[in-house]
């Protein structure tokens, strides 16, 4: 049985951590120049690494070529940490042993010498978690550790570590890896793994990881496994993922931009009669409006890597919609789109919601808030732009010779001075 993508790609070393080399270079800095820290705090989203740099850094400290910025991976010390068999670190899961019972024991296994390693680690993941009493039950120990002893708190939510025990670590703060460099780094993965995937599905992945490795490759974990014999396509991710087919986006701002009522339900019954949910559909509507405003504010978006990657008819295809929809009305049907996602929370009727969401960004005339009146006044612009004369076309007597005095007839003759 094979095991998660997530698993099977774990970092293994500072090097391999995707994302979040401002961390990594200060952790190998302080292992090369001896500057280590006897508590730490990793803090970041899900899914960033933080677990895995605890784990890291506590090879790193035990290694028997260490201390050193780079474990070698196969000594006892790097296998058993690796393989959660070592004795002397130690994973606590602050989630089910955050009270001050558990602190006040990990406080006596602390003054134990490692049984065959350099340094005893206790790696707290889910710090936060851990009850104010027990932090002060370890608040002793983690300010004067004995000299073998080094604790790494891990936590999504550094704030509700107390300041007595925070001021007293190193505070790293992991971040979201950016979409250029997950993209790139799913791409290793399906190569490595030997499956052909369509360039368009990994912008779907990235998008449902939402910047987190461990989501991501959750996500390509379950794609992989539903994947075709020839490889990976787009049609199946989608169906697979429940996102919106691009279709029915560029069917429904089209609709929005040429004020096609008709169009626009069509939209919403095809999304229904598909299946799709609805709230998910207006999720990707307003992801697909943020990028017709980027777009519309930076021209060339695709090239700066300010967009997802597209391909060069659909980057056309939504440069086109950027100018026919308008900056005003682009930001405004966000806005509806973003509250109206806010009021589905809960409702019984999804799709009633989504056709009066949809109604609003079509019917600015029916909002009198400041936003819908400058759509109003775009679409008014727009249009005496587009029924302006042609200025040749006005003044034909411009481009003809003049007639000679005295000949010709009607408006021209008449209006000849005496």
């Amino acid at each position: 049985m094979s095991t998660a993508l997530y698993n099977r790609y774990r970092p293994a070393t500072f090097a391999q951590v995707v994302g979040q080399e401002h961390v990594t270079d200060a952790l190998r800095k302080a292992l090369r120049t001896g500057r280590l820290h006897h508590a730490y705090l990793f803090s970041g989203p899900r899914g960033c690494g933080k677990t895995s740099s605890a784990r890291i850094l506590a090879a790193s400290l035990n290694c028997e070529q260490g201390p050193t910025p780079e474990p070698c991976g196969v000594c006892d010390e790097c296998v058993g940490i690796r393989t959660g068999a070592s004795m002397d670190v130690t994973e606590i899961d602050a989630a089910s042993h955050g009270l001050v019972d558990d602190a006040r024991d990990l406080r006596e296994r602390a003054f134990f010498a490692p049984a065959s390693a350099r340094f005893k680690v206790f790696v707290v993941d889910e710090a936060h978690m851990v009850t104010t009493a027990a932090f002060n039950a370890l608040l002793k120990v983690v300010e004067e550790p004995p000299p073998y002893l080094k604790f790494v708190f891990a936590t999504t939510e550094p704030d509700k570590v107390i300041p007595t025990i925070r001021s007293r670590t190193h505070h790293y703060a992991f971040r979201l890896v950016p979409p250029g460099v997950l993209r790139t780094h799913l791409a290793s993965i399906c190569e490595q793994e030997g499956v052909t995937v369509d360039p368009a599905v990994l912008p779907l992945v990235v998008r449902a990881g939402a910047g987190s490795v461990r989501d991501s490759l959750s996500v390509l974990d379950q794609l992989l496994a539903g994947a075709d014999d020839d490889g990976l396509h787009y049609d199946r991710a989608v169906t697979l993922l429940g996102m919106t087919d691009g279709v029915l986006l560029d069917e429904t701002v089209d609709a929005l931009a040429q004020r096609d009522g008709a169009a626009l339900f069509t939209v919403v019954d095809k999304v229904v009669s598909a299946g799709h949910d609805p709230r998910r559909f207006a999720t990707d509507l307003l992801n697909r409006f943020r990028d017709l405003i980027v777009m519309a504010a930076v021209p060339d978006a695709d090239a700066r890597g300010l967009l997802e990657s597209f391909s060069p008819d659909q980057i056309d295809r939504m440069r086109a919609q950027a100018a026919a929809v308008g900056p005003a009305e682009l930001s405004r049907t966000a806005d509806v789109l973003h509250g109206g996602l806010v009021e589905m929370r809960g409702t019984t009727s999804p799709r009633l919601m989504l056709e009066l969401i949809l109604a609003r960004a079509l019917l600015p005339a029916a909002s009198a808030d400041p936003a819908a009146l400058l759509t109003r006044l775009e679409r008014l612009e727009r249009r005496s732009v587009l029924a302006a004369p042609d200025p040749a076309a006005s003044h034909p007597a411009a481009s003809h010779p003049a007639s000679a005095p005295g000949v010709g007839s009607g408006p021209v003759a008449a209006n000849r001075p005496f």
